[in-house]
């Protein structure tokens, strides 16, 4: 059986906000205490709102939507 999850614009902002995130007027994911501090996506890049697809468990992983991040993910995850 194959698990599809999605969720519209709003729920993403919804995520964001209970991980104290925001989006800045750029698009980019920021702290919502320090907006000028932008958030990192597991690629070490800024993460911008369109791009993000989640938040691993246990940790502030940000997830990227596409296969680059989706497999640094993986590697992480078969490591530990």
């Amino acid at each position: 059986m194959n698990l599809k999850l999605t969720f519209s614009k709003l729920a993403k902002k919804d995520i964001l906000n209970i991980f104290d995130k925001t989006v800045n007027a750029d698009g980019c994911v920021v702290e919502k205490k320090d907006p000028s501090q932008k958030v990192l996506a597991i690629d070490g890049n800024e993460l911008n709102y369109d791009e993000f697809a989640g938040i691993k468990k246990g940790s502030e992983i940000f997830i990227k939507s596409d296969l680059n991040s989706i497999v640094k993910l993986a590697d992480i995850l078969s490591s530990r």
